[in-house]
């Protein structure tokens, strides 16, 4: 059944959106329409500010284990609908459901509570000498949020801000609306005092930027594009107001000839095609060693046919479609281009290939003998592809790794795990894995370079909320 988004969350009630526009979004797979979205402009914009200026004072003097105690109750509320939303997900995006119950709704619904535990034990007050250092809430904070892990990126940002005495005008990405509405659901049956969470849905270039340009918004806290980023700044900065941008990336995994390639070629497969490649921390390149390049490619092209396209709700389906018709193309078109620029097609859409009937799929794609500079290995193509790049010795090994505008991720294989950590090391990246070390949602994640400013998850993603502040005291 077709949903209908098309009110606002503002001041702790729901109002009917004056809409500049209406969008109608896809079922990824199916490609029949799953919901009409009525865009929220400059009007909601202004009323939902307002709301959260009136109700800061009150909030950031709000105790501690009053808005930690507000944040576990959201966390109970939307493990109320998880199994429904981890399928309203999968339908946007497309990520296959059992992927999407752990880490499109699971994980963000524990980390309420984490954020809740992270501000109960943080250290509001500390004594510097004979100063009184306080920690104060930066004030409204404008989060902008992208579709393709619709809840996980909107707790990173909406609970640290909360519990560290913020208010919040939250726009979330018109393509996938429904976990931003199951979570202004959740907030408002948990009890949080009006004003303190504000929830529209608009375009970037009228909503986004009228919420960014606000006069009354403190922080804005962004994550998306590279492009976009930079918009947002430039905007943010005529306001001085503080920014945080998690934006895209291009990361590598280097194998040093010691790896054990085997599980390098299986371990870059996987964090290449998690969520069909829309993932900003996506491995996009593997570097490897020439005098192995022929025993990469191999298990590369097998492993690649083992990721079984489908309907995501499926349980044998390990890749689903993109989350849109355009997306699909955009990826193509670097694909197509790719090979015309002589890469090598090792996995993909061929004439043998089986696609799917319908859905906005591009098969699992494995290019070889990719230039280091060509296009698909600098830029991010947010879709299921894999570039090969061969080096001759480690030291070229690293410069290829940091020869892009990005730098949020990477990875590190090697036998010698102290050789390895040293290597990672010399990369300019945010969060880097050796030998396919797990994620660590405690440690902070952010990006070098055009990746993006500041950092989110953790304590360090509740301080990007904080400012310090030191009162003097006489001696």
């Amino acid at each position: 059944m077709m949903k209908h988004y098309k009110q606002s969350y503002i001041r702790g009630e729901w109002q009917e959106v004056k809409p500049v526009a209406t969008l109608v979004i896809h079922d990824s797979f199916t490609e029949e329409p799953l919901a009409e979205v009525a865009l929220a402009g400059a009007a909601d914009v202004q009323l939902a500010v307002a709301a959260a200026r009136e109700a800061f004072d009150s909030w950031s003097r709000t105790p501690v284990a009053q808005r930690t105690a507000l944040l576990r109750r959201v966390g109970e509320e939307l493990a109320q609908e998880a199994d429904a939303l981890a399928e309203l997900v999968t339908r946007e995006v497309g990520m296959p459901l059992k992927l999407s119950k752990r880490i499109q709704v699971q994980g963000p619904i524990a980390a309420w509570g984490a954020y809740a535990d992270i501000a109960d034990g943080f250290a509001f007050e500390t004594t510097v000498k004979n100063s009184l250092v306080t920690q104060e809430p930066v004030g409204v904070v404008a989060c902008i949020t992208p579709w393709n892990y619709p809840l996980h990126q909107i707790t990173a940002k909406v609970a640290p801000a909360l519990a560290a005495g913020c208010t919040v005008v939250l726009k979330p990405s018109e393509m996938a609306p429904a976990s931003a509405y199951a979570l202004a659901h959740a907030i408002d049956r948990a009890g949080f005092p009006p004003g303190v969470f504000n929830l529209l849905v608009g375009d970037g270039p009228l909503a986004g930027e009228a919420l960014v340009a606000h006069a009354e918004v403190d922080m804005v806290s962004f994550t998306g594009s590279t492009a976009a980023g930079k918009r947002v700044a430039s905007i943010a900065g005529t306001g001085i107001k503080r920014v945080a941008l998690e934006l895209g990336g291009k990361s590598p995994s280097i194998v040093l000839p010691d790896a054990d390639i085997a599980l390098a070629m299986k371990h870059a497969l996987g964090a290449c095609f998690l969520n069909s490649g829309q993932t900003c921390t996506a491995i996009t390149r593997v570097l490897v060693p020439s005098a192995r390049y022929e025993e990469c490619m191999g298990l590369l092209k097998v492993g690649a046919t083992a990721f079984a396209m489908g309907d995501p709700l499926d349980p044998s389906t390990r890749l689903g479609p993109l989350v849109s018709r355009e997306q699909r193309d955009r990826v193509m078109t670097y694909v197509d281009q790719a090979v015309g620029d002589g890469a090598q097609l090792v996995a993909g859409k061929n004439p043998e290939t089986v696609m799917p009937a319908k859905g906005y799929f591009v098969a699992p794609t494995v290019l070889g003998n990719v230039h280091p500079d060509a296009k698909i290995a600098q830029e991010e193509v947010f879709g299921p592809v894999l570039s090969v790049i061969v080096y001759a010795d480690e030291d070229e090994a690293v410069r290829i790794a940091n020869n892009t505008s990005y730098g949020l991720a990477a990875a590190v294989w090697s036998d010698d795990r102290n050789h390895a950590l040293g290597i990672a090391k010399r990369l300019r990246a945010g969060q880097i894995d050796i030998n396919g070390a797990p994620f660590n949602s405690a440690a902070p994640f952010g990006g070098f370079k055009r990746s993006g400013v500041g950092r989110e998850n953790g304590i360090f993603g509740l301080e990007e909320f904080l400012e310090p502040r030191a009162i003097q005291l006489p001696i």
